[in-house]
């Protein structure tokens, strides 16, 4: 992995693979923006989540939320959906563009129906539907993992969306908990979203993908619906070395995580780019 600093305006095109944070705080920052992650692969790209924060980010990356041809949306938080309004409203009303959203079909309708619905149907009659505003995008679910896994292949991006165990805060097992997802990238880097430590998770993808990087949820504190870092500090070497920490508070400053065997804090500004 090589890192190269961004200039004035964000490149949404790139040779080999690169990634990018639109910010790298969690849900409640009000210093880094929230965890976004731009996968850039060539000519295409995806927005992995698209949080309140995330327009204000873009825009002063030099870009307007027209811009980004397509999103993945891990979970329905406020800091990962919170701009999808935005996006459709803009794409219909101002750019005449509908956006390509990645989701596994079942989420579709959850997705639709219990977040976003409300400020974009009613804007026409007959309303708006998720499919007037977005092309959607289905990912299959595939077997051979212990855990729900959802694939696509988008313009030479190889998705994988797994399950994690995020919320509520009292599911102790995965079957309990409700959909959050994490995304593997060409089989090669495994960002985690968000998650409560899990090790199984970790181990498993390592073993079985040899990962280049893990992006991982990092939480400053212990208790909650996040990893700690405390927790993720007793994680075997092998996992560390490889592991960039996101979605992190705005104490980070009190933390050194390279001394306790990261790669370290993930940065929103610039590219981690892989050939």
């Amino acid at each position: 992995m090589k890192i190269e600093q961004m200039k004035d305006k964000l490149e949404l095109t790139g040779s080999g693979l690169r990634l990018h944070f639109l910010g790298t705080g969690s849900a409640f920052t009000k210093k880094n923006y929230q965890n976004n992650l731009l996968v850039i692969k060539g000519d295409s790209h995806v927005m992995i989540d698209f949080g309140t924060m995330a327009s204000q980010a873009f825009m002063k990356k030099g870009h307007m939320v027209t811009d980004i041809n397509a999103f993945l949306i891990t979970h329905q938080h406020a800091d990962h959906i919170g701009g999808l309004e935005e996006v459709a409203l803009m794409g219909r009303y101002f750019a005449q563009k509908k956006p390509d959203l990645i989701l596994p079909n079942f989420f579709t309708k959850q997705l639709w129906q219990e977040s976003i619905k409300g400020g974009i149907a009613y804007n026409e009659d007959p309303h708006l539907k998720l499919k007037d505003v977005f092309n959607l995008i289905k990912a299959k679910e595939i077997l051979g993992f212990d855990r729900p896994v959802y694939e696509v292949d988008y313009k030479g991006l190889n998705l994988k969306i797994f399950k994690t165990n995020h919320i509520p805060g009292t599911a102790k097992t995965l079957k309990e908990a409700y959909w959050s997802s994490g995304v593997l990238i060409d089989n090669r880097i495994l960002f985690t979203a968000d998650t409560k430590f899990d090790l199984e998770l970790l181990e498993k993808f390592d073993e079985k993908f040899k990962l280049d990087l893990i992006i991982h949820d990092c939480q400053l504190f212990t208790g909650g619906v996040h990893a700690s870092y405390e927790e993720l500090k007793t994680l075997p070497k092998t996992l560390k070395k490889k592991m960039l920490l996101s979605h992190y508070g705005d104490n980070w400053e009190q933390f050194h995580p390279e001394e306790d065997g990261f790669i370290g804090f993930s940065s929103p500004d610039v590219y981690y780019c892989f050939d």
